[in-house]
């Protein structure tokens, strides 16, 4: 599912998404190595010295520290640790940028552009450490990465991926009890559980927008997460909240992140209340296993709420689908769609 993901679209926009997205999450180093990436990319910049890149890194994870202490899979780390102490004000900033020019970059930059043990056909900058003076050479692919329409979308994407990881570590959970769920606005993801109070994670957009490349889910248009757009990105149920009932009563929540995805809101408009033709059914699980082979904490709530196996998955959609349209008036498709991309 990894090379489904690139395999009709290698565009620049599907291999960043294929490395924040499916890459090894072992710590959140590549996140915060993403975000830095992202933050150069905007100042134009060719090069950059590790020196350099030393503040931009580690304060995108001194803030993340913040709110969740486990950053990573390792029972220590000099570089965490240091960060850790910083917060606590036990060393200074300048100590800190020491230790992260030392150990901060350990094995991030050789590992950040790699998926499924290769390399992305594009790479996003070179590393130069021939010398006494290492630093990182910015190609022209991430900077035309910064023209395409998807770039403004790229951060919130990353954080939010970041925001669940690190929810999930910290909250040790096992998978079979994770459940994430999605508020009455359809805005914010959160966790509940028996000994755990409401824990608000990420924005509902951002957690759903890379998986359909930033595009429609019915229209591949291009959408915006961006709040405050005029192409804001409706969260849309493929299957219509009108059918609650009915799916609640066949134990299938209509809420679940298995039945939400992203549209155009003039598409959105336009669906209503209707049930999607049954082409987009295969779209959706091709969109829910995307989650799942990603090793993504919705992932293991996708699975928890439709399937174990790809075959029971594939079997609760249909089983969902014929029962909402032996409802149905009649069944819809969008008046404008371009080339599917998965």
């Amino acid at each position: 599912m990894r090379f489904n993901f690139l395999q009709n679209d290698p565009s620049l926009e599907s291999q960043w998404r294929a490395i924040i997205l499916f890459g090894k999450n072992s710590a959140t180093y590549k996140f915060a190595f993403g975000k830095a990436l992202l933050e150069l990319a905007s100042t134009q910049k060719t090069d950059i010295s590790i020196s350099e890149l030393a503040p931009i890194y580690v304060n995108n994870i001194l803030q993340h520290l913040k709110n969740s202490d486990k950053q990573g899979n390792s029972s220590s780390s000099t570089f965490l640790n240091a960060c850790r102490k910083h917060n606590v004000d036990e060393i200074s900033y300048d100590a800190l940028i020491a230790v992260t020019e030392k150990y901060g970059f350990n094995n991030v930059i050789d590992a950040f552009q790699n998926i499924n043990g290769g390399e992305i056909t594009n790479k996003f900058y070179e590393k130069d450490f021939s010398g006494s003076f290492k630093r990182i050479v910015i190609t022209d692919d991430l900077l035309r990465l910064k023209e395409s329409i998807q770039f403004q979308n790229f951060v919130h994407e990353v954080d939010s991926r970041w925001n669940l990881v690190e929810t999930a570590w910290n909250l040790n959970l096992n998978p079979n009890l994770l459940e994430i769920k999605i508020d009455d606005e359809l805005q914010t993801l959160y966790l509940e559980t028996s000994f755990m109070k409401r824990k608000e994670i990420t924005s509902a957009r951002a957690s759903l927008n890379g998986y359909q490349k930033g595009k429609c889910f019915y229209s591949f248009q291009d959408i915006t997460i961006i709040s405050g757009d005029e192409n804001l990105a409706a969260v849309d149920h493929f299957l219509p909240h009108a059918f609650k009932v009915n799916l609640n009563n066949e134990g299938a929540n209509v809420n679940g992140v298995w039945n939400l995805v992203l549209s155009d809101s003039d598409v959105n408009n336009n669906k209503r209340a209707k049930i999607p033709e049954i082409k987009y059914l295969e779209r959706l699980y091709k969109r829910n296993e995307f989650y799942i082979e990603s090793k993504h904490p919705l992932g293991e709530t996708i699975v928890n709420q439709t399937g174990r196996t790809s075959d029971e998955r594939r079997k609760f959609l249909q089983k969902q689908y014929e029962l909402c349209l032996n409802l149905a008036i009649q069944k819809w498709s969008p008046k404008i769609e371009l080339e599917p991309l998965f």
